[in-house]
């Protein structure tokens, strides 16, 4: 048996621990759900939202046992909110796509004269959900729910860094017996997760582009599907025409917000040469107002850096791009006092050559270089191994449209930024080494996990050896010459 620790957030001390699952806990966990997974799928798409709708508000019960858990592995009082009120929300607007999308295709004409086709979409039966540690409740529910309405039964393992929240939420689990029948999680490190693609026929996997290669490499060791929502870099480019007021202000937000914890955060600032200096000055000024939440949970724009060896992680980019002529004009400087804070920091000076500019960063870090043509801010966008989203500034639209239509990257925020944190209901593909398969987002995000059983069904009567027609119907005229086709 072996026993982890979780580490507190905000204090710095490892406060809390569960035991992991065996591999055989493991493998009978994924055994009880699979067994209950065909009359799950029998409820019919009406019948799974109306068990959804059951377990967003036994969650809503719950709120303060399960915010209460986020609040203490996060330190972020409102993130960890949002996180269980959107359950509801989540639920209503993917029941609405799994209404549209689920419908079986109906009977057409196929093209061969007397044949029809039609369809029957088919869940998997059992997912695996490998869940992040950012928002550990929220997006392994981005995933969970739309498996669960498409008929498919789910177990989900959360980070090892952040899984208090499980406790509370088996709680809710419980309220809802036939959900509970078909949706579990099992807890430990990424041997469990390992363990688990074993046992499952598709994964989705949330995390690092590192553990994403392992993920699909397993799965692709089983044939299985693997759905990889991995990291991005993602780069923002602000035209001369753009307004001042607004873009710096929504740079800063979509750099720091969640203290830059966030896949689809600003991590790279292009900035026309024209308006360089009055942007940089601007964003400095204003990144001097955000506060940390250090004295106080509650209050504050910036929690703590969650995982702690990313704080490692962030000094080593710093420090690099320092000694490569990068100039920190504000903050960058962890804080320690039990947890680690690090205050929005803002860098000037900086190239490509530098890993601030190249590799993912994951916290509040603002590196801002210039341009003088838009090719060559393209340019500079593009070259990345990352294509989660971008942003674009501009005067106009239609100016900020004709950049975004260059861009490598599967969604492009129009004079705004990160827009997909917000934005859920537009499919998000994922581009380069942010990703591998269909998109979470949209309506289509539902079909990763069905497959579509297709049916030829001979109207007339199939052929014999001579291509004659042999009619069904036993009272029908004797073989006649059939349609042209092939023998």
């Amino acid at each position: 048996m072996t026993v982890i620790s979780v580490r507190n957030a905000y204090t710095g001390e490892y406060d809390y621990e569960f035991t992991q699952a065996t591999a055989d806990q493991v493998r009978e966990t994924c055994a009880r759900v699979r067994s209950g997974q065909a009359e799950w799928a029998a409820l019919g798409v009406e019948g799974r939202i109306a068990v959804l709708q059951e377990f967003a508000a036994a969650v809503t019960e719950n709120f303060a046992a399960i915010a209460g858990a986020l609040k203490t592995d996060e330190a972020r009082a409102a993130i960890a909110e949002y996180e269980v009120a959107y359950l509801t929300p989540l639920v209503e607007r993917m029941a609405g796509d799994a209404r549209k999308m689920l419908v079986d295709p109906a009977p057409r004409p196929a093209m061969l004269p007397g044949i029809e086709g039609s369809g029957q979409w088919v869940p998997y039966e059992v997912v695996g959900c490998i869940g992040p540690w950012n928002f550990p409740f929220l997006l392994i529910m981005f995933d969970s729910v739309p498996a669960l309405l498409a008929g498919s039964a789910v177990v989900a393992k959360p980070s090892e860094v952040n899984p208090r929240f499980v406790e509370p939420v088996r709680a809710a689990l419980a309220q809802v017996p036939k959900l509970a029948e078909v949706f579990d999680f099992v807890m430990g490190p990424g041997e469990t997760g390992a363990e688990l693609i074993n046992h499952v026929d598709l994964v989705v996997f949330t995390g690092s582009v590192r553990t994403g290669r392992i993920v699909g490499e397993a799965a692709a060791r089983n044939f299985i599907p693997a759905f990889l929502e991995l990291g991005g870099k993602d780069p923002a480019i602000v035209l001369e025409s753009a307004n001042m007021e607004a873009a710096t202000s929504c740079v800063l937000r979509a750099s720091v917000g969640a203290t830059g914890q966030a896949c689809q955060s600003l991590e790279r600032i292009y900035v026309a040469d024209s308006i360089h200096d009055e942007f940089v000055d601007k964003v400095v000024e204003k990144a001097k107002g955000v506060t940390l939440n250090i004295d106080r949970l509650e209050q504050g724009h910036l929690g703590p850096l969650i995982f702690e060896k990313q704080a490692s992680i962030i000094q080593d980019h710093l420090d690099d791009a320092v000694a490569k002529g990068a100039k920190i004009l504000t903050g960058g400087k962890i804080i320690e006092k039990g947890g680690k804070w690090i205050e929005p920091t803002v860098l000037t000076h900086v190239n490509h050559d530098m890993k601030v500019m190249t590799e993912e960063t994951f916290g509040p870090v603002i590196p801002i270089m210039k341009f003088k043509t838009v090719d060559e801010a393209i340019a500079l966008a593009n070259d990345t191994i990352y294509g989660l989203s971008g942003s674009v500034f501009a005067g106009s639209a239609e100016e900020a449209m004709a950049v975004a239509r260059r861009m490598n990257a599967g969604a492009i925020s129009i004079n705004d930024g990160s827009l997909t944190a917000f934005v859920n209901d537009v499919p998000n593909e994922s581009f380069g080494f942010s990703g591998l398969g269909g998109t979470r987002f949209g309506s289509e995000g539902i079909l990763r996990f069905v497959r579509l059983k297709s049916f030829l069904n001979n109207v007339v009567g199939p052929t014999d050896v001579d291509n004659k027609i042999v009619p069904l119907d036993p009272n029908a005229a004797p073989t006649i010459e059939a349609p042209s086709r092939p023998t």
